[in-house]
């Protein structure tokens, strides 16, 4: 039986290890933290593609994956609607799909507290080196570990993620603490707001133990900021002065940068986002990059979601990426006994729709980069302010309404692709 280890235990590596278990590999995953990564609680849309795969791995995909909103509004500065849509995606949280995904898969198998700092790869096979001393052994190492993959950083150091420009503000807060009356306007809705070279995104999520009961469930929001490079310095520096680079923990962000932060939105954004951003207890930020692979293996390394493609949010789709690469990793090595001619077919497939996810979120999101690193007068037409209907209609679009998307994923996927959408259309929800 050939063996897998997989590098990085969060989402794209938990639906790389269940796929490759169901053709028949031995599968082990490593994961740098040391505990369960279910509390975790940021809200991601799907993907009716991403329900085909995790139903395809034996998980049930029914009404409690997620929250169903009734429509995406804008709200223009002073709260008033702009333009309203049908928002036919389903918004869940990270934390629902990562308990599903860590359940089906032997606990025996799921190693935390794995740091690897090395691996060798040879006619032999590859070994693992973790920081702990261990190693491990398998035919196949893969890379899941994230935008600052350690295998992607030992096959293809030239490969590094890029700065966008500006950051994402994140919080989550329970929907009781929602008053009545802003509950009644906004928590059936998936409520955006533009401002000029902003973009704040609300919606509704599953909530604590992944409870989507009505009063139960959480409400979720993202606000891009244009940032430049001093300024993402300088909120990533904490009270004692030290700058952690270009990320922080969420306790070490200074309060000041929080007290700005709440100070912009009442100046920039409608007043029901104020609302709920000044109800979030724990506030924290990501700063946006892009990063595109080269190639996504090396002899007998691949890397897959976000190692290996960082696409922008606006397209909504990270997830869904590293789910589409964990099936198209799985089909090829199903289809093709030989590792090596099976990872050329992978890296085919899955390069093209990762360059191609990578382009279009760089267009929907370019007005914002461009606020904080480019003079007005150089911006190109792509970097002025988006149409509220055009950014309505381009952020989180499903794959069947962006042509160059759903072309590629429909040649790769093929007949299984169809069988699996019809099973589970097919099963009761």
């Amino acid at each position: 039986m050939p063996k897998a280890l997989v590098i990085g235990g969060s989402l794209g590596g938990l639906l790389a290890a269940n796929l490759l278990r169901s053709i028949g590999w031995k599968v082990q995953v490593f994961e740098r933290v040391g505990d369960d990564l279910a509390s975790r609680g940021a809200g991601i849309g799907t993907h009716e593609e991403l329900l085909d795969i995790m139903h395809r791995v034996g998980i049930t995909v029914d009404a409690s994956i997620g929250v169903h909103p009734e429509s995406r509004t804008c709200l223009d500065r002073s709260g008033n609607i702009q333009h309203t849509m049908p928002r036919p995606r389903i918004l869940s949280s990270w934390g629902r799909l990562y308990r599903a995904l860590k359940d089906a898969f032997p606990a025996d198998d799921y190693f935390f507290g794995k740091s690897m700092v090395s691996f060798t790869d040879d006619a032999s096979g590859v070994s693992a080196q973790f920081a702990d001393g261990s190693r491990a052994q398998g035919d196949l190492i893969i890379g899941a570990d994230g935008i600052r993959s350690t295998v992607r950083a030992q096959i293809m150091p030239e490969a590094q993620p890029l700065y966008a420009g500006y950051v994402a503000w994140r919080g989550l807060i329970p929907e009781s603490s929602l008053s009545p009356e802003l509950h009644r306007e906004i928590f059936r809705h998936n409520i955006v707001c533009y401002p000029d070279g902003d973009a704040m995104t609300m919606y509704a999520v599953p909530g604590p133990d992944n409870d989507v009961r009505p009063g139960h469930r959480a409400y979720n929001w993202v606000w891009y900021y244009p940032v430049n490079d001093q300024g993402l310095a300088a909120l990533c520096t904490d009270a004692g002065g030290f700058c952690h680079g270009t990320a922080i923990a969420p306790a070490l962000i200074r309060p000041e940068a929080i007290s700005e932060m709440r100070a912009a939105a009442h100046r920039r954004l409608a007043p029901q986002c104020v609302q709920v951003i000044e109800r979030t207890e724990q506030t924290f930020f990501q700063a946006i990059f892009d990063l595109a692979s080269p190639r996504m293996f090396h002899r007998r390394a691949a890397l897959l979601g976000d190692a290996a493609f960082v696409a922008r949010p606006h397209v909504g789709m990270g997830v869904t990426k590293a789910a589409l690469d964990a099936e198209g990793l799985a089909d090829a090595l199903l289809d093709i006994a030989d590792i090596d001619a099976a990872l050329a077919r992978y890296n085919e497939r899955q390069h093209l729709f990762g360059t191609r996810v990578v382009a279009r979120a760089r267009h929907v999101g370019a007005h914002l980069g461009a606020q904080a690193t480019k003079p007005p007068q150089t911006w190109t037409e792509a970097e002025r302010h988006q149409d509220p209907v055009r950014m309505m209609l381009e952020s989180g679009a499903r794959l069947r309404d962006v042509p160059e998307l759903i072309d590629v994923v429909r040649a790769n996927r093929g007949a299984r692709g169809d069988a699996l959408s019809a099973a589970r259309l097919a099963s009761p929800a």
